[in-house]
């Protein structure tokens, strides 16, 4: 079951504390806050609930913002809760209005989030936090000069690649220790073993053995 909280966004400063102060709006988890579409998504996560039966469910925000915190930070479960129940920048991060000394939801919530909030979500929440944070970078960046006109005909040079998801990272590059490297490295040296053995083998009584077949043995 999902219940959609009217609730309009508030500023930072807004924000009630149990003591006196207010929230920085320079801070790095209110800057997110803005950039993220929060009301624009809620209606596609909350599709997935029963608008009668069950209990109702924790908002998009909270959701969302939970994963967020427990990735930005590397943090497990448990901890992502403790760090929302004691930080009020966290708490205004997901949503709420008044500061608790409550935990917000159970650390096993957290399951049920990455469950209900698929990758494809999750990209286009992205998609439209980068052209959000482009158009507030172009407004705020004085005009510069316009580049020349490429000439006619030339091909537009590469200029890499660029990957906007600062948490993803090619996933064909093996760790230090994968063991896998090591086997590489055998393979590759045998075949250099194999190719210079052709060039000599009219001067060798006999090919210089490997045991090739021992060490793949010991590899699996």
């Amino acid at each position: 079951m999902y219940r959609k909280e009217e609730s309009t966004p508030i500023p930072p400063e807004n924000f009630e504390l149990p003591f006196e102060g207010k929230l920085s709006s320079d801070n790095r988890w209110v800057i997110m806050a803005d950039l993220i579409p929060w009301k624009e998504f809620e209606s596609e996560y909350s599709s997935g609930f029963s608008p009668e039966m069950g209990a109702p469910a924790k908002s998009f925000r909270m959701a969302l913002g939970a994963l967020i915190i427990k990735e930005k930070l590397g943090i497990s479960d448990r901890e992502t809760v403790e760090q929302i129940r004691e930080n009020p920048y966290l708490q205004y991060f997901l949503g709420m209005s008044l500061y608790s000394n409550d935990m917000p939801f159970n650390p096993s919530m957290l399951v049920h989030f990455r469950e209900r909030i698929s990758g494809e979500l999750v990209n286009k929440v992205n998609q439209e936090m980068v052209r959000k944070m482009l158009d507030k970078t172009s407004s705020q960046s004085t005009p510069k000069k316009t580049a020349e006109p490429e000439e006619e005909g030339s091909e537009p040079k590469n200029r890499g690649k660029l990957i906007l998801d600062a948490t993803c990272a090619p996933g064909d590059i093996s760790y230090p220790t994968d063991l896998e490297l090591l086997n590489q490295a055998r393979k590759q040296t045998e075949k250099i073993i194999d190719f210079l053995y052709e060039q000599v083998k009219e001067q060798l009584s006999k090919k210089p053995r490997t045991y090739r077949e021992v060490a793949r043995k010991d590899y699996l």
